[in-house]
C-alpha cells in the first residue's frame, strides 16, 4: 500500500474515496523503563528507552489505520498524520490517522 503526508501521489490517480482512518495505540511506561530512563538522563542525550516505546508506539498506530483501509478496499493512505495526547500521568494516546483512497497508475500523455 502507498502513504504519503500530501494529498496527492505521484503517478497516481484517485478513482475513491473512503473517508478518514484511524488506528489509536495507547501506552503506559513500566516502573522498570521509567527507572532505566531516569539512569539515561542522568547522562544525558537521547532517552533510548523513551525513543523506543513512542516509536514502537507509533508503528502499531500506523498499521492499525493500514488496517482499517484494507478493510474498506483502499490501496492507499493520503494526507498522514500522528498525533499524540497525555491522557494520565505516564498514560499516553497515539494516533495516525489519513484518507484512505484507492487509486490506479496514471497513464502518460501520449507523445505528439
Amino acid at each position: 500500500m502507498l502513504n504519503t503526508t500530501a494529498f496527492t501521489l505521484t503517478g497516481q490517480t484517485i478513482v475513491a474515496e473512503f473517508g478518514t482512518v484511524r488506528g489509536i495505540v495507547v501506552r503506559s511506561r513500566s516502573v522498570i523503563g521509567n527507572i532505566g530512563a531516569s539512569i539515561q538522563t542522568l547522562f544525558g542525550g537521547d532517552i533510548t528507552l523513551y525513543t523506543e516505546l513512542c516509536e514502537r508506539a507509533r508503528q502499531d498506530a500506523f498499521e492499525r489505520m493500514w488496517s482499517h483501509a484494507a478493510q474498506l478496499g483502499a490501496n492507499a493512505i493520503i494526507g498522514v498524520r500522528y498525533d499524540a495526547t497525555e491522557i494520565a500521568a505516564g498514560v499516553t494516546e497515539v494516533l495516525c490517522y489519513g484518507t484512505a483512497v484507492k487509486v490506479v497508475a496514471s497513464h502518460p500523455p501520449p507523445l505528439t
